[in-house]
């Protein structure tokens, strides 16, 4: 009897130990997932636009300018020192900016635009997700 309730109070206590670890686990920076969840919320806004066909110069330009700038926080927020995560963020920065200067207004446009943007995305995930 005495056993029984000693392992039911070590699991109890483990349980416990491991909410507790969950819970500041959780709780480190937020900044990394709230940059990346801005950048997919924009580019989802500007692939939604190109789908239903209804590409407005300035939604366009509103929703490119914030992929540019958010993009321009990955660095800093990320905090990885490699060469090449610096390298693709820079990349990405080139590419928004490109999209910017092109300033497409026609869904094709757009489109063609954003290609650079994505693959650039898809390329960094790949590495270091």
């Amino acid at each position: 009897m005495r056993t029984a309730l000693l392992i039911l109070l070590g699991l109890a206590i483990g349980v416990v130990a491991t909410v507790n670890v969950m819970s500041a686990l959780r709780a480190r920076n937020p900044m990394p997932e709230a940059v990346m969840t801005t950048m997919d919320y924009h580019m989802g806004q500007l692939r939604s636009a190109i789908k239903a066909g209804q590409c407005s110069a300035p939604a366009i330009a509103h929703h490119l300018q914030r992929v540019h700038s958010t993009a321009a926080d990955i660095v800093p927020v990320f905090g990885i020192k490699e060469k090449d995560f610096s390298d693709d963020a820079t990349q990405l920065l080139d590419r928004t900016q490109a999209a910017l200067t092109a300033a497409p207004t026609t869904c094709a446009a757009l489109g063609e635009a954003i290609k650079p943007i994505g693959q650039t995305c898809k390329s960094c995930h790949q590495q270091y997700r």
